[in-house]
Formats: C-alpha cells, structure tokens, sequence
C-alpha cells in the first residue's frame, strides 16, 4: 500500500517560467552528496557546484574525527584545562547537540567520543579490522564515570569551548544533517528556492519540480526485511534523517552490537529499534533526533516525539517482523 506524506504549510511559489532542473554531485565524510536545483538559464553553473563541495569540505575541517587536523580532532587532543576558540558552525552545532543531551536525559551526547572508539566505531582501532577486541566493564565504566558531557563548558559569547581533558566529541550523529543544511541555505543566499539536498541519505527539500510536482522521497526501511510500504514524504520545506541499528555492527556475545551506542550504559542499544526516520524543518534537527529516539527505545522514544510535536516513525523488531509506531505530527502529514 502507498502512502503519501505531505507537510501542513505549502507554498504557492511555482518555479520560474523556463527554469530547468540541474545536478551537482560529489564525495564527503565518506559517503556521497548530491543536489538536483533549479535555474531559468539553461547551462547548469559549475561554479555553483564548486561552492557546494566547498561548504561540505569546510564542515569536514571543522567537525571530522576521521581527520586529525579538523578542529574537533585538536580539541580532543587538547591538554586538560584548556580553552578553546571554535568556528561559528562548529560550536552551534555542539551547542544544539548538548541541548539534545540535556532534553534526552543523556540518551544523545555529543560528547560520547571514548565511548565509541573503544567499540570499533571510531577512526582508529576499527571494530572490523584484526585484532579488535570489545571492551571490559571496567573499561566502559570508567569512561561513564567520568561524566565527560557535564564537564565540558561553553563560552557563547566568546565561541569558546573548555577541554577539562579526556573529552571526545563525536559529532557524526549530526554533522552530515547540519552538512545538509548548509547546503541549503548557500542556494537560498543565491536565489535558488527550489531543490533537494543529500548527504549520504540525509535530505532536505524546498519548492518544487519543474511539472510542479514536490520533490517525493520513499523512506528508508530496513535492508532484507520486506517492510517496503511505499510510503513517500514531498520534502517541501522538510528534511528527513534515518538512523538504524543495520548501518554498522558486528556480533558480541551472539548478539548484534549496534554503532548505535546509549551513552548512559556505555553499551550498543538492545531496546529491538531497527529504525527510526524524524522530518522536521532542520536536517541537522531531524539527524540528531532520529539518533536519540533509536536509544531512548519505543516507549520512551515515542513519549519524546510526542511532548516534542516530533513527526517520527519507528520500526522496532518483534519476533521476526517489523513493527511500526508513529507519532501523531507523522500521521497528521499522512494523505
């Protein structure tokens, strides 16, 4: 059965008389980018392109783990103490990260950096190469118990962040979303007020087609299970993220551990959550979300995205099907 998703404000605006739709590709934070916009003139602008993948680069130099000259890789090597300048982008987007944090009782945390190299998720030490062995319970504990979130401080006036020392940001939960974003809004800076945005799966979409019709996305379901219901989300003004326990795992203890981690436990998430997709206005929004309802689980999950007004549906495993929840914001976009 096909669904069909359509936000609750839509625009009038129709695409300029004569406009045509335009595509610019590329590679970024290990995956792949794509835009696909809309110009009155008929030659698509390679300089436009050349900007986009410059927006992606500089998001990459500033919030990387993976590259040990961005900014976020010099904090986490910073001594303890110490204070620390970061680019605008940079700091809003571990100041919107902490706010998560705090909204999620710790369920998302930005700054749960150790946790996830000592399970194979990080840049070094990889849970699939030789030699890789998962962590002890002395060894998770100790890093819980530092209480790394707490002892981080950020000064908003002077765009400072403090390294009490230990500390690891890992802000690949939402950087890809924030990465969308930008995107977004270097278009609109240049006029462009109809196109769809992706990073590695992450979307946003503004406007329309050239036949008028919105940008229609399926949602991502979960690989090999047949859960595929044909439900399609127009993306006019809306971002959409997904986040599921299938991306990156391997077997421990005979059990499936998840990239997915709950910073609380210290542990991959065990809660049955196969899959959870958030659309909200802000990919970077519906990114980070998407990941705290995975680790707040199905119940505590969903009671979030209602006392947020979160439109967010989850898949959860239940003997050897699929079962989906939905908040009341996604079944009120639901046609």
């Amino acid at each position: 059965m096909r669904r069909v998703l359509v936000p609750l404000s839509v625009s009038s605006g129709l695409p300029p008389p004569g406009s045509r739709e335009h595509c610019a590709a590329g590679s970024t934070m290990g995956t792949t980018w794509s835009v696909r916009y809309l110009l009155q003139d008929s030659a698509p602008d390679a300089a436009l392109a050349a900007l986009m993948q410059a927006q992606l680069d500089e998001v990459v130099a500033q919030m990387s783990h993976w590259e040990p000259g961005s900014d976020l890789s010099r904090f986490n090597s910073a001594p303890a103490g110490s204070w620390h300048h970061l680019p605008e982008a940079f700091f809003n987007v571990l100041t919107y990260g902490l706010e998560v944090a705090y909204k999620t009782g710790g369920a998302y945390d930005p700054c749960a950096g150790a946790l996830v190299n000592i399970w194979g998720f990080g840049a070094r030490q990889r849970f699939d190469e030789a030699h890789f062995q998962a962590p002890e319970a002395a060894q998770i504990a100790a890093i819980i118990g530092r209480r790394d979130r707490e002892r981080v401080a950020l000064d908003i006036t002077a765009c400072r962040a403090f390294q009490p020392g230990q500390v690891q940001l890992d802000l690949s939960s939402i950087a890809k979303g924030y990465a969308v974003d930008r995107v977004a809004q270097l278009l609109g800076a240049r006029g462009i007020d109809h196109y769809l945005v992706e990073v590695g799966g992450e979307l946003r979409g503004a406007g329309l087609k050239p036949d008028g019709q919105p940008w229609w996305v399926a949602l991502e379901g979960v690989p090999g299970s047949g859960d595929g219901d044909g439900t399609v989300v127009a993306l006019h003004g809306l971002s959409v993220a997904t986040s599921g326990d299938y991306r990156r795992y391997f077997e421990h203890h005979g059990r499936r551990a998840s990239h997915t981690l709950d910073p609380r436990t210290g542990l991959p998430i065990q809660n049955a959550v196969a899959s959870v997709t958030v659309l909200h206005r802000d990919c970077m929004a519906a990114d980070a979300l998407s990941t705290a309802l995975t680790v707040l689980g199905p119940q505590a999950g969903m009671r979030f995205a209602e006392q947020e007004g979160l439109a967010a549906r989850l898949l959860v495993r239940r003997e050897g099907t699929l079962e989906e929840r939905c908040s009341t914001a996604f079944n009120e976009l639901l046609q």
